[in-house]
């Protein structure tokens, strides 16, 4: 077992939502040129979505021993958390956009284990007990291309990822195994921390009923290898967008995070973690 802690920087997504509305000032002008005709109803110039996801997550946890080959705990459900988030979008032109989507996850870990299996002929069979503080912080900033111009349009982006941890922790074990019976206890704790920059790819569809409801659905995937540490997160969502005024609205979705981490030494850590739930933002367009 370990402790994932991915510390937040409050300024990164700061850092981000400047550059990235300069970047849509700077190109204003490239914007008004466009006919109104030419961009699709289901897309807005400029906005910004600042709300919450409300996430039951499950967590699996595994490790590598000396003895007894790969011990992994249960899936397991742990307190749901309400955990912030903000998405941005700009449009240049009529079908170029830049997408910015952030969430931090932050929530207490413990549990205890019990379980068996066989290994290299042996019956082996265990307990193990441990605390955990999880936190993760991911930002993806994506250029989006949407193809169509009416009411329905798909979007493709690339784009990159950031992701900064620390994977800390303690845990102990103890593991009998039989012909030849043999019991085997330890404890122990260690830390390592690290950031990356990783490339990201995500889809995206839009529709209009009419000027005061929208329908979405947007999957994204971002997968880092090598380093000390590794992994993947896949992404997905289905919402709605309610706009009793012209520029506010109430977006609510319903969406999936899974987050695959791997701590890269002579005893690999890996931690499995899925948050599913619904979202709530306010929405500000331009």
């Amino acid at each position: 077992m370990f402790r994932a802690d991915f510390r937040t920087r409050p300024t990164l997504i700061a850092n981000l939502l400047k550059g990235a509305f300069v970047l849509g000032a700077a190109t204003a002008g490239m914007a008004q040129a466009q006919t109104q005709s030419t961009v699709s109803p289901a897309l807005d110039r400029m906005d910004i979505a600042v709300g919450a996801f409300y996430a039951e997550p499950k967590i699996h946890l595994g490790a590598n021993t000396e003895e007894f080959g790969r011990l992994d705990t249960p899936d397991e459900k742990i307190d749901e958390e309400t955990l912030p988030r903000v998405k941005a979008n700009i449009l240049f032109g009529s079908n170029h956009g830049l997408h910015l989507d952030y969430f931090r996850y932050d929530n207490d870990y413990s549990g205890d284990f019990a379980g068996s299996t066989v290994y290299e002929g042996r019956d082996v069979s265990g307990t193990a007990s441990g605390n955990a503080k999880l936190r993760i912080e991911l930002a993806r900033l994506t250029y989006r291309y949407w193809f169509g111009t009416g009411n329905d349009v798909f979007g493709v982006g690339l784009g990159a990822a950031y992701l900064r941890g620390k994977i800390s922790g303690s845990a102990s074990a103890t593991v009998t195994a039989t012909n030849p019976a043999q019991t085997e206890s330890w404890s122990g704790s260690a830390s390592a921390s690290d950031s990356a920059y990783a490339p990201v790819l995500d889809f995206g569809y839009r529709h209009q009923f009419n000027e005061q409801w929208r329908l979405f659905a947007e999957a994204s995937g971002v997968k880092k290898n090598g380093g000390s540490t590794e992994g993947h997160v896949y992404s997905g969502s289905v919402g709605v967008e309610w706009f009793p005024h012209k520029n506010v609205g109430l977006v609510l979705d319903y969406g999936i995070q899974k987050i695959a981490l791997k701590r890269n030494n002579e005893r690999a850590a890996e931690m499995d973690l899925k948050l599913t739930g619904p979202s709530a933002f306010v929405k500000v367009r331009f």
